[in-house]
């Protein structure tokens, strides 16, 4: 099994916690099918192989990026124009991935980059308080720096 089918699968099988604190959601994007044809795009595209890489975590998903489009750090924008894999989504741009793309292309580009390391989150489900990303509103435990 290659790596990208590994991911697909993991992603396929997530499911959404209960009993979460009042007013928190849960954005599980690889529920949508949409997302599940982009993930399977994107991860054929650039993990389509069995090379051992380096994990790099993330926080929870953001709520403009890795939420609508089941890549870590990977807008709708940059999807279409860093990737080069065609969306319907919103075109939005989300700081950290204009920041984790800029660090990708100085790396030497997204198939370079790809290549050794992989992106997750903590948690790969985004939590939202009020519409809005905040992990220390949500989790007050949780400290800023």
């Amino acid at each position: 099994m290659t790596f990208a089918a590994k991911v697909i699968q993991f992603n396929r099988a997530l499911l959404r916690p209960t009993g979460l604190p009042g007013g928190v959601k849960t954005m599980n994007p690889f529920e949508n099918k949409e997302v599940q044809n982009i993930v399977e795009l994107f991860y054929s595209k650039y993990y389509n192989d069995d090379n051992p890489r380096t994990l790099i975590l993330g926080i929870n998903l953001g709520r403009l990026g890795g939420g609508i489009t089941g890549i870590p750090f990977t807008d709708p924008e940059r999807l279409e124009t860093d990737c080069n894999i065609p969306n319907n989504f919103v075109k939005r741009s989300e700081i950290s991935s204009i920041f984790i793309h800029e660090m990708m292309y100085a790396f030497g580009g997204l198939s370079k980059f790809y290549n050794q390391y992989y992106f997750n989150s903590i948690c790969p489900l985004g939590f939202t308080l009020d519409g809005k990303t905040s992990t220390t509103t949500i989790f007050p435990t949780c400290k800023k720096r």
